[in-house]
């Protein structure tokens, strides 16, 4: 076994393999990994696929997610064990657990006790990696786990617990670290936008009610009988005023009697779209359009509720014929409705009822969800800790392993195997115990013929 030094520290070597090899087997020989020369070092670089070690800890360490390890990323590992661990020798004993108070980083120790808190475990000293392996499982019996999403049954009060699970059948929930749905600060603000907009897009109505709703609630109904024969009287209005500026244009107008020749070669319905293409009315100079006889029978259905719901409400009743500017008039009587659905705001929150939706603004239900997912917020840092806490089991059980496999091949030439041997292979009764693992078999292929 040499013995040499580097800036104070005494390193030991190993020959294996015809080369000299750093032997790591104390906390100091960690400490002081980044002075030795790296051209001591066995290996340069490791894959984080295709070896035999567990990819969760390689991710942690391959910091520029290149899928190699390379020496500035397995120093800060190191690094980071240091500034964690009280003792660096405690990573040379087996197993993948932690005794708390070997914990160095105090963030780090709160978190593993807040975790065996939440598994029930309070009284345990020791963490392992076990107890961090389902985070559902951790989370599943806290009030509040610093993710920013509030579920319902956390909330403080009935009424609250009722705004939450609103918010969560309207704008959708969003999942919480126990697996249960909730909202977030988002969330919560898209709520409470929705319901404003909604709110004050219904309070025009109830202000300019006598303008947007002039026959009240019928209103909607008068609207949606203009709607359907809106063109169709226009067009009819319009052939009216082309005969009234030349008389020879009625005639054709009226379409010729070809047409009707064509149509009477066909089986015919009352719906049929080539005689609702007809004129609404016979198109005379001046003439208003008849409401009861000498309709166009495709459009008659459509008339009878034009008359019913828009023309007897909004101008008078027993009407028979319904003239230009008459039509116009009714049409500017529903036009401010018409503006006022147009501007209808998009919500997922009409199915509450407005009168859900004012109570919910003008009580407190806003202020006490802000203010829960505050509280929840509040522990963010604390519970971050906790993808640490799997970070030191991790390192605790794999860093010393994953040095003695790239800073030398201490678990090679120990006859322990290496994480980059893939099994053993049978062959002709001999065993080949360096079997590595072929990833791409196209490149392989193309050195084989070289071996």
């Amino acid at each position: 076994m040499a013995e040499t030094n580097s800036r104070n520290h005494a390193w030991k070597f190993f020959l294996a393999g015809g080369v000299d090899q750093v032997a790591l087997r104390t906390g100091a020989d960690l400490a002081h990994l980044d002075q030795l020369d790296q051209k001591l070092w066995v290996a340069l670089t490791v894959p984080t696929r295709g070896i035999e070690f567990d990819p969760k800890t390689l991710d942690l360490i391959d910091t520029d997610r290149d899928a190699r390890i390379r020496p500035p990323e397995l120093l800060a590992a190191v690094k980071w064990a240091e500034a964690s661990f009280k003792n660096l020798d405690d990573l040379f004993k087996s197993g993948d657990s932690v005794p708390l108070e070997a914990i160095k980083d105090s963030a780090l120790a709160a978190s593993a006790r807040r975790i065996l808190d939440n598994l029930g475990k309070s009284g345990s000293a020791i963490i392992s990696l076990a107890d961090v392996a389902d985070s559902n499982k951790i989370f599943a019996a806290t009030r509040l786990n610093g993710d920013g999403v509030v579920p319902a049954d956390i909330a403080n009060d009935p009424a609250t617990k009722q705004a939450i699970e609103d918010m969560i059948a309207t704008v959708g929930g969003v999942p919480d670290r126990s697996g249960k749905p909730g909202v977030n600060q988002a969330k919560a603000d898209q709520f409470f936008a929705e319901l404003k907009a909604f709110s004050d897009w219904q309070a025009k109505a109830e202000v300019e009610r006598t303008t947007i709703l002039p026959l009240g609630d019928a209103t909607a109904a008068a609207a949606a009988a203009i709607q359907p024969v809106k063109a169709k009287v226009d067009d009819y209005f319009a052939r009216c005023r082309l005969a009234t500026f030349d008389s020879r244009a009625a005639a054709p107008l009226n379409r010729a009697e070809a047409d009707f020749v064509a149509l009477a070669t066909k089986e015919l319905t009352l719906g049929s779209n080539d005689i609702a293409k007809l004129p609404l009315a016979h198109v005379e100079a001046g003439r208003a359009l008849p409401l009861t006889n000498g309709v166009n029978p495709a459009w008659q259905h459509a008339v009878e509720v034009l008359t019913a719901s828009a023309i007897t409400p909004l101008l008078a009743p027993d009407r028979t014929f319904l003239s230009e500017s008459d039509w116009s008039a009714m049409q500017a009587m529903v036009a401010p409705f018409n503006a006022w659905i147009a501007a209808k705001p998009t919500t997922s929150v009409e199915k509450l009822g407005l009168a859900r939706m004012r109570e919910l603004l003008t009580g407190n239900a806003q202020t006490a969800v802000t203010a829960l997912i505050a509280e929840d917020l509040a522990l963010e840092a604390e519970f971050k800790q906790i993808g640490a806490v799997e970070k030191l089991l991790l390192f605790q059980r794999d860093l010393v392993k994953l040095l003695h496999n790239y800073v030398s091949f201490a678990e090679f030439y120990g006859r322990r195997g290496a994480i980059f041997q893939a099994g053993s292979l049978f062959l002709d009764a001999r065993t080949c115990h360096l079997c590595i693992e072929v990833v791409d078999a196209g490149k392989h292929a193309a050195l084989a013929g070289l071996a």
